[in-house]
């Protein structure tokens, strides 16, 4: 959660990250247009919120799924999805008083299909490793 917000820090506003992705795209493809490389900027910015996300998601699992607190570890998919979305809100809110940044409900959409995702492939692990017990 440290890492997500450093990463909704002035330090990865667009205009940052752009300077260390063109570069890199640009050597990559030598001969892309200004909109192709725009497009590939925007996508990697956006599987960026998905990813950050997909770890917390995974994290979170298993960290609920493990607890000792009976309560929290047979509401483990409740309690990491609620965390999601609460971190995912309050990150673009702090993004709004970010001067570089802009804040996006559909930031926070992309930010909690990554965590859940993640708590699906949690989940979908967690059932195939009980199944397979003896």
């Amino acid at each position: 959660m440290v890492l997500i917000s450093f990463a909704s820090s002035s330090e990865f506003s667009a205009l940052n990250t752009s300077q260390i992705l063109r570069p890199l795209i640009l050597w990559i493809f030598p001969n892309v247009s200004e909109e192709r490389l725009a497009a590939i900027h925007f996508l990697t910015r956006k599987v960026a919120h998905f990813s950050e996300y997909a770890v917390l998601g995974i994290l979170s699992a298993r960290a609920f799924a493990s607890s000792a607190n009976d309560f929290v570890q047979r509401h483990w998919f409740q309690m990491a999805l609620l965390l999601i979305i609460c971190f995912a809100l309050l990150d673009e809110f702090h993004q709004s008083f970010v001067p570089s940044r802009t804040a996006s409900i559909y930031d926070s959409a992309i930010d909690v299909a990554g965590g859940l995702t993640a708590l699906f492939v949690f989940r979908g692990w967690q059932n195939r490793r009980l199944a397979l017990s003896p």
